[in-house]
């Protein structure tokens, strides 16, 4: 498990979220504010709705975004009924908890109807105002990182991408991505390598299509070939080479000619036939099965396995002329778990593309069920993710159940902080305050978390 590639559960699209309290009663304002601050919850305090406005009007420093809006429903000038109808028109979308003295049934349902998010009335506790902020800022956050998914495929499809084979911001994903646009147009053999899942096809494919090779794209997966056709299947064969041959039959190799060949699983290769392809690919000709003509052919031919093929080619399993013919120009696909970073991304466009294919509404994913997803090793890879999100789309499974991770769910997100952690610790050399602002909490807050998961800093004496 990789923790340098995992991003902040806590952080979001606009950076860290601050509540914006309008009340014009000072003691109550001041008692607001000293129950948001002692649960760590950033906040802005203002007598007015007017007030409210304008600061919600005015540029914020960098890394700092809106979260969630407290009003007294009872302000001088404007109320906090108006306020609630006035921000979507200034173009803001924020959760909106309403507070009054003054209020019904009827008000509450009235203003929940309008859009508020919450509705408190007065007198109330601490614990009851920090609940329903800390439930709007989840909200809030959660809406701010669709926000930036959809940014984020919007931009990969303007850039390319956005047939899903290659999305993904880790640093492997982009190395990749860097090495596919060098190696397309050249005419140079790639040996793709990769687990199960990890889209070793789709890599193929993304060359191909950069190649500006006009011939098609055939894919043969050797595995799925028994041994005894093998050698029609790719090289072809003549009318009666052999007892059924009742017409010649074109191989795959030729039927890719001016475009490219992708063998998947080549360490299926017979042994036999592996010495011939080796012969087709450095002299650039074939013969049929049961023909002595020789045919010129032109497809470039990329390979993928999901073995170390060196390792093999040492005990003999496959030939040693053959792998480092193919091993010019390897390209490695990162497996999921060390890339978790892309798994809302690839998550998102999943469930897009599932809801356009089912015709249904792509259901939206809480906080908790995005760590459970970061926090699962994905043995399957991506091809695991899609499926899950197609479940998920479906119906067929809850959220909750989708995984089968040991340990619960606080299991799991106390796992996902720990790399977090140690990710920053790592990121800042060790240094807690720098870990802290990268992370966005108060140091105390995070010399607790150290502790409670008995971690520490990489740098001794570290104040």
């Amino acid at each position: 498990m990789n923790p340098m590639s995992l991003p902040p559960l806590s952080s979001t699209a606009g950076g860290s979220l601050q509540v914006l309290l309008i009340e014009d009663d000072a003691v109550l304002r001041r008692v607001c504010v000293q129950a948001l601050d002692l649960a760590d919850l950033p906040v802005v305090a203002v007598g007015s709705a007017e007030e409210g406005l304008a600061r919600l009007a005015a540029p914020l420093p960098d890394g700092l975004a809106w979260g969630a809006v407290v009003s007294d429903v009872c302000l001088p000038g404007l109320d906090g009924r108006v306020l609630l109808q006035r921000l979507p028109r200034q173009g803001l979308s924020l959760p909106v908890i309403l507070v009054t003295g003054h209020g019904d049934i009827a008000m509450a349902v009235e203003a929940m109807r309008d859009g508020a998010y919450d509705f408190i009335e007065k007198p109330f506790g601490g614990d009851r105002l920090v609940e329903s902020v800390r439930r709007a800022l989840d909200r809030q956050r959660l809406s701010l990182e669709n926000q930036d998914l959809r940014a984020r495929l919007e931009r990969l499809a303007a850039g390319g991408q956005g047939s899903g084979r290659l999305l993904g911001d880790a640093p492997a994903m982009r190395t990749l991505r860097r090495h596919i646009e060098a190696l397309a147009p050249l005419d140079v053999e790639v040996l793709i390598q990769g687990e199960t899942g990890s889209g070793k096809e789709e890599v193929a494919r993304a060359l191909h299509e950069a190649s500006g090779r006009r011939g098609e794209f055939v894919a043969l997966n050797c595995a799925a070939l028994p041994e005894s056709v093998f050698e029609s299947e790719v090289f072809g064969h003549e009318s009666g080479a052999f007892t059924g041959a009742g017409r010649r039959r074109i191989g795959r190799i030729e039927h890719a000619q001016g475009g490219t060949l992708f063998l998947d699983e080549i360490e299926s290769m017979p042994l036999s036939l592996q010495v011939k392809l080796l012969r087709v690919l450095q002299q650039g000709t074939l013969e049929r099965l049961g023909s002595n003509q020789i045919i010129a052919v032109d497809c470039r031919l990329l390979a993928a396995t999901k073995v170390d093929l060196l390792a093999l080619s040492e005990t003999g399993a496959f030939r040693a002329d053959l792998y480092y013919r193919l091993h010019v120009a390897p390209l490695q696909v990162p497996p999921l778990r060390q890339r978790r970073e892309d798994v809302p991304l690839l998550l998102a466009h999943f469930l897009a593309e599932a809801a356009a294919r089912y015709r249904r509404q792509a259901p939206v994913l809480s906080p908790a069920q995005l760590a459970r997803w970061l926090a699962h090793d994905w043995p399957g890879n991506v091809r695991e993710l899609k499926n899950v999100a197609h479940r998920l789309c479906l119906g067929l499974d809850e959220p909750g159940e989708t995984l089968s991770e040991p340990g619960g769910l606080v299991h799991t997100l106390d796992q996902v902080e720990r790399l977090l952690i140690e990710e920053a610790l790592a990121v800042c050399e060790g240094q807690v305050s720098r870990a802290a602002e990268r992370l966005q909490l108060p140091r105390k807050t995070l010399y607790d978390k150290l502790a409670r998961l008995g971690l520490g800093p990489h740098r001794a004496g570290e104040r």
